[in-house]
């Protein structure tokens, strides 16, 4: 299991080839506009504030529209939205284009093109991580994200430097053509997809419902909270790195130049060339061990960076950093994709995304401020230092640790009849069930039930609760509570075998000699508050 191993997506399936590729011109694009953007911006103002608000530009959708991207990638049709952000991206490029060849660019139009493309980005991420498990499946789905690493890396290294000469020859005119020609062509990649429409009888939810769950379902997920407190910590620990690499760089003994650019070059080279061996290493180790050694490494190498400010150390040591980055990096997000059904994925891969960004841009300001106390070298080794405390700390939260939960759809048998007239958007609903137990079983019971109020919050519950009888030993009823009779229909469609066989720990449970009475309410229209008894 070699380098083949680790290309099976790209060589087998067509689909995430093409899809691949299209992602691949986009982040060209990407990078390259921002290079072209920062390098533009100097010429069309000396105001050093403007000239740092492109980088917020390119970056604040991300923070602003995380969330709202996912929702609206788990409720309209994927393949849709993906050519609709791309489509957004073009236009903003070829009006970029347009203004600055026809000289009429100003700074704050400038600003408002880059937050422009900004938002076709924010909402473009979400959508492709939500496709790419449909179209690999389980079983090359960590090939595919290191793939995807390969893809944001090598755009890394190329952009900027196809930029950089583009600029120097041509000017940023010639930058924002290719800009524009790389998003068109991204365009048109993901036209001549023909994805499969997710199959369902009801309506699409609503967007600020739909916003709700995804936060629940983050909310409710013991391990997807723990894979979103790793990615937001260890990039609040890496940042200090990058973000003080410039100074890095300048301070190397026999530096250049071209110094700052080789040290992102060996990054990048080193997150592909790890990419391509995970498969050969996944056979060995699991992804906690990559997490947890990945952040020992990145830790005592660049460390050792700044304590010897040496080139001929300072390259092989970022290759290695590259290495250890993407090995962490990719282990928790095939986690995160591991942790989540497809119906919600994209809702929770933004919520990943978002968490990786705010650690980004924490560490960034908190490791800026501590370089300002106890230099360059004092705030690289302080964000070493804590990682390896967080790492203690956190050393038995586990990403992977037992059985993978099986998310595949199961359908429900015996859905609801009402017998009396019921409209989708009547509700509240409340579901109540009643469960006779062996009292000596109890503690396995409120087990079950724990996981279960977990489960029922996750599919998109208001509230949940277990009640036991006062009046009967064993006997307990569980309600839950849905907002509306359409939701309620919803949540039993996001019914997995994962659930399946939660339901299946609880009826083993049950003593009775009838199955759990389950009966359902719906709120009365009818009845306003005016109609209810005074309080007292």
């Amino acid at each position: 299991m070699s380098a083949p191993a680790a290309l099976a997506p790209l060589v087998e399936n067509p689909v995430f080839r093409g899809l691949w590729i299209a992602s691949l011109a986009a982040n060209l694009a990407m990078w390259m506009n921002d290079v072209a953007a920062a390098w533009l911006m100097t010429s069309l103002t000396t105001s050093p504030v403007l000239v740092a608000l492109v980088s917020t530009a390119a970056t604040l959708p991300v923070f602003l529209l995380g969330l709202p991207s996912g929702a609206l990638a788990d409720i309209v049709d994927r393949r849709r939205m993906f050519a609709a952000t791309q489509l957004w991206v073009s236009i903003n490029a070829l009006v970029l284009l347009a203004l600055s060849t026809g000289g009429w660019l100003t700074a704050p139009l400038l600003l408002l093109l880059v937050f422009g493309n900004g938002i076709g980005l924010a909402m473009r991420w979400p959508v492709f991580s939500a496709i790419v498990p449909q179209i690999v499946g389980r079983a090359h789905l960590p090939q595919a994200l290191a793939l995807n690493g390969i893809s944001m890396n090598l755009s890394r290294v190329a952009g900027p430097m196809f930029a950089g000469a583009l600029l120097a020859g041509s000017g940023a005119g010639a930058v924002f053509a290719v800009n524009a020609a790389l998003a068109v062509l991204s365009f048109v990649l993901i036209l001549r997809w023909k994805s499969e429409p997710r199959a369902s009888a009801l309506p699409g939810e609503r967007f600020v419902a739909a916003m709700r769950v995804g936060i629940n379902y983050a909310l409710q997920s013991p391990r997807l909270k723990i894979i979103l407190l790793r990615i937001f910590l260890f990039f609040l620990q890496v940042v200090a790195l990058s973000a003080l690499l410039p100074l890095v760089a300048r301070r190397m003994h026999g530096a250049g130049p071209g110094t700052f650019t080789l040290m992102l070059s060996c990054l990048g080279a080193g997150a592909i060339v790890a990419a391509l061996l995970f498969p050969r290493w996944r056979v060995r180790f699991d992804r906690d061990r990559f997490v947890r050694v990945g952040t020992l490494v990145h830790a005592a190498v660049s460390s050792l960076i700044v304590a010897v400010p040496e080139v001929w150390l300072a390259l092989p040591a970022m290759f290695v950093i590259g290495m250890a980055w993407i090995s962490v990096a990719n282990s928790l997000t095939v986690s995160a994709q591991m942790a989540m059904p497809d119906w919600v994925r994209a809702r929770g891969m933004s919520i990943y995304q978002m968490g990786l960004m705010g650690g980004a841009a924490c560490g960034s300001v908190v490791w800026g401020q501590v370089a300002s106390w106890l230099g360059v070298a004092g705030a690289v080794w302080a964000a070493a230092g804590f990682g390896l405390v967080v790492l203690a700390l956190s050393w038995r939260l586990t990403v992977e640790g037992g059985r993978e939960p099986d998310f595949t759809p199961v359908s429900v048998d015996g859905l609801p009849e009402p017998q009396v007239s019921v409209a989708p958007d009547d509700g509240p609903v409340m579901v109540t069930i009643q469960y006779q137990i062996d009292p000596a079983r109890a503690a396995e019971f409120a087990e079950v039930m724990q996981r279960t109020r977990r489960a029922r919050l996750r599919q998109g519950a208001l509230s949940w609760a277990l009640l036991r009888d006062v009046a009967v030993p064993g006997r307990y009823v569980e309600y839950f509570v849905d907002e509306t009779w359409l939701e309620h229909l919803r949540r039993l469609e996001r019914f997995t075998a994962f659930d399946a066989e939660l339901r299946a720990r609880r009826l083993a449970l049950h003593i009775g000699a009838e199955p759990p009475v389950v009966r359902r309410y719906v709120g009365d229209a009818h009845l306003t508050p005016a109609d209810l008894p005074p309080m007292h």
